[in-house]
């Protein structure tokens, strides 16, 4: 199931009475919003297409999910093509009865998906529903802790492996599962990163501060959007800058360009900025820097050095009071949001 940039899959997000109402919606929303979110925040061009994200249910009538959620199903499951990623939200269900045979329906059209290449996804309990299909047993997966008795005493043919947050079940990466209601955010990065790239995962991660957010917001922030301006004088330099960040005494060689004098262009910088010079170079630098710990190996002090910065602590110190973190913990936050992607 690969897909180009250009021409990523359908996501169709199965909606059944029990799914959880802020599971389903948060998979929309995010899922939804690859190719818009980070352009429309930071400026940047769109790098993908995005997804098609549509909510299917057997029926096409509204219904109301788990604590009386309204659902709207966008098609019925007879409108499910076989490229379709095919995703469960978390269902509330009582871990001490059995769940066998509750979706018969839901589980043939399931396997029957499966049969025809699809690729299906779960989310915390979802998986019990996927294990009914039986296209579990034998292989690896992952549900809730509190699951675990329930898959041992109705389906021991499950490799249960709870202590995993998602689990690739097959080796065509065909059957995802995830553990615990919160693993919808881990769900989403895996996909993204799969279709669309490490890259615009990262990018999704800082947009929902998805991962560790025990840092605060800082290491997920990054430099929005240039505010629109009539200057021309400072538009240039900031044109200029964003190709030459790493060259040697950035501020004085704007200022050289501008023809204004020295003050003038700083106070003119600052109005329609809203950075002084220094702090807009500097902001520009952490950023490039980041995108170095995002995407290579590179050194510390290589990195320091590629921005423009001959003092490796100077430049730790600059970024920790940018990022909240050091080089070094955010290169490692960057590899922990992937991590699920990746495996």
């Amino acid at each position: 199931m690969k897909a180009s940039p250009d021409s990523p899959p359908r996501i169709s997000l199965l909606a059944l009475p029990e799914s959880s109402g802020s599971v389903l919606y948060g998979l929309y929303d995010v899922l939804s919003s690859v190719n818009w979110a980070w352009p429309s925040l930071t400026g940047a061009p769109a790098a993908h297409r995005g997804f098609e994200v549509r909510i299917v249910a057997p029926e096409a009538r509204e219904f109301r999910c788990f604590g009386g959620v309204p659902v709207a199903p966008h098609a019925t499951l007879a409108d499910v093509g076989p490229r379709d990623v095919v995703l469960i939200s978390d269902l509330a269900i009582d871990n001490s009865t059995d769940p066998s045979g509750r979706w018969p329906e839901v589980a043939a059209w399931l396997n029957k998906h499966y049969a025809r290449g699809g690729m299906i996804g779960t989310v915390c309990t979802s998986s019990i529903l996927l294990a009914d299909t039986g296209l579990l047993d034998g292989k690896d997966a992952t549900t809730h802790w509190a699951y675990k008795a329930l898959f041992e005493t109705y389906f021991p043919a499950v490799k249960l492996r709870p202590e995993r947050i998602l689990v690739v079940a097959d080796s065509e990466a065909r059957l995802v599962t995830t553990g615990g209601t919160a693993s919808w955010e881990d769900l989403c990065l895996y996909l993204i990163s799969r279709f669309c790239g490490a890259e615009e995962a990262v990018r999704t991660a800082k947009v929902y501060l998805f991962g560790d957010r025990s840092d605060g917001q800082l290491p997920f922030a990054t430099m929005v959007r240039p505010r629109g301006h009539g200057d021309a004088a400072v538009a240039d330099c900031q044109e200029w800058i964003a190709d030459h960040y790493a060259a040697p005494s950035p501020v004085a060689r704007m200022v050289e360009r501008s023809h204004l004098p020295e003050r003038t262009f700083k106070r003119r910088f600052k109005a329609v900025t809203g950075f002084t010079p220094v702090e807009y170079v500097q902001t520009l630098r952490i950023e490039e820097a980041k995108q170095h710990l995002e995407r290579t190996t590179m050194a510390t002090d290589d990195v320091a050095a590629a921005v423009g910065y001959e003092d490796p602590a100077f430049f730790r110190r600059l970024f920790r009071r940018h990022t909240g973190v050091t080089p070094a913990r955010y290169r490692q936050r960057c590899q922990t949001m992937l991590e699920s992607g990746i495996r």
